[in-house]
């Protein structure tokens, strides 16, 4: 931020993240792994700094996380935080040799690759020509090759399976909170002020038109007028459209 941009106030230079756990990386066979998975990974963004965190239910795999399992993830950050000792220094694992040779590894591979995009036109043109997509795609491919044919192993996955029944507790959403939702957004619209809906919808329309407009405070007001977000949404998409995402082979 100081040496590309010029940052003077130090608070701008801070960088300030959040971490979630890789969902990816949750496996449907033998789902109980996933803790330890999570807790990995949890521990490794506690290690690095990390500002918030988030950790994934190990049934993310199978569907929507039961009450159960989502309180396994929250404990999880919680012995993570009052019994492991990592929190009784800011910095852990300052010193240690390995994790400066990857950290420079890390910034040398991220300043090529920013180097790349920039050539590319910036972030947006690399969208748009398809290269992010492609580079998602190829990374997908080349794990899931590696899985099959051997080269990483995914305990419970393709090495130490087990004959599993099949027989677990997944969340089942009750179909009446659909209708619960609906009458509620009903009577909302019921008893709000259509004129005033109009005019923040017609204000967010016109502001979309110019590109250089800030919608942020227009989207604000039009939630605070309880417009809802399917009518803000069509607003912006007559005019901008639908995203069509780049197919890359």
């Amino acid at each position: 931020m100081k040496e590309r941009f010029n940052a003077k106030d130090a608070r701008s230079m801070m960088l300030r993240f959040h971490t979630q756990t890789n969902g990816s990386t949750l496996t449907a066979q033998q789902p109980e792994n996933n803790v330890i998975r999570v807790t990995l990974q949890a521990l490794a963004a506690v290690l690095g700094g990390t500002q918030s965190l988030h950790t994934n239910s190990f049934d993310e795999a199978l569907g929507l996380p039961t009450e159960e399992t989502v309180r396994v993830a929250l404990r999880t950050q919680q012995i993570i935080a009052h019994e492991s000792g990592v929190t009784h220094t800011v910095d852990p694992l300052a010193g240690s040799y390995y994790v400066e040779y990857l950290t420079d590894q890390i910034e040398e591979k991220v300043w090529a690759y920013f180097d790349k995009i920039e050539k590319l036109g910036g972030m947006v043109n690399a969208i748009e020509g398809g290269y992010i997509q492609k580079e998602i795609q190829d990374a997908a491919y080349k794990y899931q090759w590696e899985i099959e044919e051997g080269k990483r192993i995914v305990v419970g996955v393709n090495k130490y399976q087990m004959e599993e029944n099949g027989s677990r507790e997944l969340l089942r959403a009750d179909p009446r909170i659909r209708e619960t939702q609906a009458r509620r957004i009903a009577e909302v619209r019921a008893n709000r002020s259509q004129n005033k809906i109009d005019a923040v919808l017609r204000a967010l329309a016109n502001a979309a038109k110019d590109p250089t407009s800030n919608l942020m405070p227009l989207i604000l007001d039009a939630a605070r007028s309880y417009a809802t977000i399917g009518e803000m949404c069509n607003v912006l998409r007559a005019e901008f459209g639908e995203y069509r995402e780049v197919v890359v082979l």
